[in-house]
């Protein structure tokens, strides 16, 4: 049974509309009609379906707000403003009727009661949409200067500052819990709507629990409401936050778990709690890697790249930020040294180079080093043996070198601590010995051999 009245209940969306239909199309049919009286028993009939669905949009209303958990306070003007217009509605089928039961509504005038009827709609609706979708609903996409102007509060998204050096003095709650909660949860456990009674918006109300009673257990979050919400299946009716918001990253979980499990304390830092690192790492800053220097520079003259894309040489924007290029020859595999003379005009603009399959070989090496702005460098399947490698130590932005495929030979791998800035250096199918990832310079650089050993696992003896 319980099951069957929240589906009623859920109808109320649908079914509330049927009223506000009825009840717009008799005002204006009755403002339409107002010197010829032609359509008085029609627009009586309006308002009688108008009566009738209302009632029923009351009966739903009400079973949804017993069924899904509103606080009485969040929906009661709503509710008491839902009868108002039903019977209002009664009324004014009664008062257009031949036979009116009230006759002291006759001393009234029609169009002030068509306007209080509008009025009481109108309200009536704002209320629900209220609950919908929020009080700011309409105004959301404002600019937060403009609401703070029209007397809305402003929510803004509160930001976990973290950082690797001084992340232990940041305090615990104010620092990192309070802001959880105010991203993910106060939007619908907060000032403005407490769903289920409950507010996560301050330390009273976090203690105070909802109308379920606390959602702190201390020291055991399994056992507490607000954690053990937000580890149910997403699928799941009860899961928090709901399907329609932002769902909380695990990092975050594990962080309202920790909080809990440490007492769920309002004051002390994360370092007086002895918390790994590990737990804050997904809210340091991420270093941003880029294909090129983090410089200012000219812009390349459009008439050096057009002429240099006439030798089917491929040259493009790196990004829209920037003037940095990226440089191709996959379209001219016959690119050899002496062809190097093509590139010059646009020296200072090249980031990232791929000379990969072309003709090239070590006395390039030499060329390459006045490029001073030089990020990535594709030297795959060619004839570089390495013999002139030390030349590249000039560039000083030189970050990955693709090297596979390629003649080149071991007793040059320890020339590479040399380069200023080098990361990463691709040696697959090479004359060297090594396999899988080798760290070099005290782990600044990585050297991918490939020919990775994948360790068995039963399956791999399963005859099909």
């Amino acid at each position: 049974m319980d099951i069957l009245l929240q589906l009623i209940g859920r109808l109320h969306p649908l079914i509330v509309h049927l009223p506000i239909g009825f009840i717009l199309l008799g005002i204006l049919l009755q403002f339409y009609d107002r010197k010829q009286g032609e359509f008085k028993r029609v627009v009586s009939l309006i308002y009688l379906w108008g009566a009738l669905s209302a009632t029923l949009a009351c009966i739903t209303g009400y079973l949804l707000y017993s069924g899904e958990g509103f606080s009485f306070d969040s929906v009661k003007w709503h509710l008491w403003s839902g009868m108002a217009t039903a019977v209002f509605a009664f009324l004014m089928f009664d008062n257009l009727r031949e036979k009116t039961l009230l006759k002291a509504l006759n001393k009234i005038p029609v169009l002030w009661m068509s306007l209080l009827f509008l009025l009481l709609i109108s309200f009536t609706g704002h209320l629900g949409g209220n609950l919908t979708h929020g009080s700011e609903y309409l105004v959301e996409p404002l600019p937060n200067s403009v609401k703070s102007r029209l007397g809305f509060p402003v929510f803004e998204k509160k930001p976990i500052v973290l950082n690797a050096e001084n992340w232990r003095d940041t305090p615990f709650y104010e620092g990192v819990i309070a802001p959880i909660l105010n991203n993910k949860c106060v939007s619908c456990h907060g000032p403005k709507q407490a769903k289920g009674g409950l507010s996560l918006h301050t330390k009273e109300a976090i203690l105070k629990g909802g109308e379920n009673g606390a959602v702190i257990v201390t020291d055991t979050p399994d056992k507490s409401e607000l954690y053990a919400r937000l580890i149910l299946p997403e699928e799941d009716e009860e899961h928090m936050p709901p399907k329609d918001k932002t769902p909380m990253e695990k990092a975050e979980i594990e962080l309202i778990a920790s909080w809990i499990a440490q007492g769920n304390p309002f004051e002390g830092t994360l370092g007086d709690f002895g918390l790994d690192r590990e737990l804050f790492l997904s809210f340091f800053p991420k270093k941003v890697v880029l294909d090129h220097p983090d410089l200012e520079i000219p812009k390349a003259e459009k008439d050096s790249i057009t002429a240099i894309e006439a030798h089917n040489i491929h040259v493009d924007v790196l990004s829209g930020d920037t003037h940095f290029l990226s440089v191709s020859c996959i379209n001219k595999p016959n690119f050899a040294d002496a062809d190097f003379e093509i590139l010059r005009p646009i020296s200072q603009q090249i980031a990232v180079l791929d000379l990969g399959g072309t003709q090239i070989t070590d006395a390039v090496l030499d060329k390459l080093a006045a490029l001073p702005n030089l990020t990535v460098l594709k030297l795959d399947n060619t004839d570089i043996t390495g013999a002139t490698i030390a030349k590249l130590t000039a560039l000083e932005h030189l970050r990955d070198l693709n090297l596979t495929y390629t003649p080149f030979q071991e007793k040059y791998v320890s020339l590479f601590p040399e380069f200023p800035n080098l990361n990463k250096v691709y040696l697959y199918r090479t004359n060297t010995t090594a396999q899988g990832l080798v760290p070099l310079a005290e782990g600044r650089i990585t050297l991918d051999y490939g020919q990775y050993e994948l360790p068995p696992i039963p399956s791999d003896s399963i005859v099909y």
